[in-house]
């Protein structure tokens, strides 16, 4: 028994007219007929009987056109849900995210917009840091992450979304904290609050190498487990803090956020995930990224 025939038989139960179903179908009506015969001859038992200008459903064909309506729209919804996921438009998307990156307003844009546009895609999130993430993309443990830049992502292709500044984020007492803007060494004889290298070595690295170049080096006084806690830390009395300046609006009380004058640092939220990805779930994403990107970098 053929899927084709199912269709056919369908056709003449509904129109109970073989010629009116011929053209309903875009078919000759000479081989919709054999076609119906042939689905008799298997089925073993007449589904139709004719009259000379129409045809009436025997009893075996008012079941079997119950049973048949039933695998053909199963099988045309198969069909549609294969189709919808090999657009993206179905399936699951397993999306990893550096704990700082949640703070800048790309990200939700990112994200509504991704879900407005595929919402049968189910989203499941993991919350580590970028080296971490790396790891795990690079693994196959998850198909895509928001990393924080610098960073070396390997083979990994890596799309940015957005760009920032970083800020110094200073106590209430501290003597420069009511200015707007402040130089880098204007933090020489503060104590630093830095996350541990091991998390972001990149731009650890830049941060030590911009001290450097503003003509001190950096005494670390705690290392915040996070970039997203260090302004809490700042608060507690531990120092001071460099952070992305999407951080500015955590709102700690006894902190304040300063720009640097000539912008010595600065960092990415990028997306990365496998070159070999195929999965059109993880490519939309990409191409939304890129969209937002190329949208906003200027």
């Amino acid at each position: 028994m053929e899927f084709r025939q199912l269709r056919y038989f369908l056709a003449v139960a509904e129109h109970l007219h073989f010629t009116e179903a011929a053209f309903h179908l875009g078919i000759a009506q000479p081989p919709l007929s054999q076609q119906i015969l042939k689905l008799e001859r298997e089925i073993g038992t007449a589904l139709f009987i004719r009259h000379a200008r129409c045809v009436e459903l025997t009893e075996a064909g008012h079941l079997f056109r119950e049973r048949a309506r039933k695998i053909v729209s199963d099988a045309e919804q198969a069909l549609a849900d294969a189709q919808n996921a090999g657009r993206g438009h179905m399936g699951r998307l397993s999306l990893g995210f550096a704990g700082s990156t949640v703070f800048h307003p790309a990200m939700a844009l990112t994200m509504q917009q991704f879900r407005r546009a595929y919402p049968r895609v189910t989203i499941n999130c993991e919350e580590s840091n970028s080296i971490a993430l790396l790891d795990k993309v690079a693994l196959g443990q998850l198909d895509a992450a928001l990393v924080r830049l610098p960073l070396h992502c390997g083979e990994l292709i890596v799309e940015p979304l957005v760009k920032e500044e970083m800020l110094a984020v200073l106590p209430s007492e501290h003597p420069k904290g009511q200015r707007k803007q402040i130089k880098l060494a204007d933090l020489a004889h503060d104590m630093f609050v830095l996350f541990p290298r091991s998390i972001g070595p990149n731009l650890y690295d830049s941060i030590l190498g911009a001290c450097q170049t503003a003509g001190f080096a950096p005494s670390i006084r705690m290392e915040s487990p996070q970039i997203s806690s260090a302004a809490n830390l700042v608060s507690a009395g531990f120092g001071v803090a460099l952070v992305p300046s999407s951080m500015r609006q955590v709102q700690v009380a006894g902190v304040s956020y300063h720009e640097l004058r000539g912008k010595p640092l600065s960092t990415a939220i990028a997306l990365v995930y496998r070159p070999d990805e195929k999965a059109p779930a993880v490519l939309n994403f990409a191409r939304i990224v890129h969209e937002y990107y190329a949208s906003h970098r200027h």
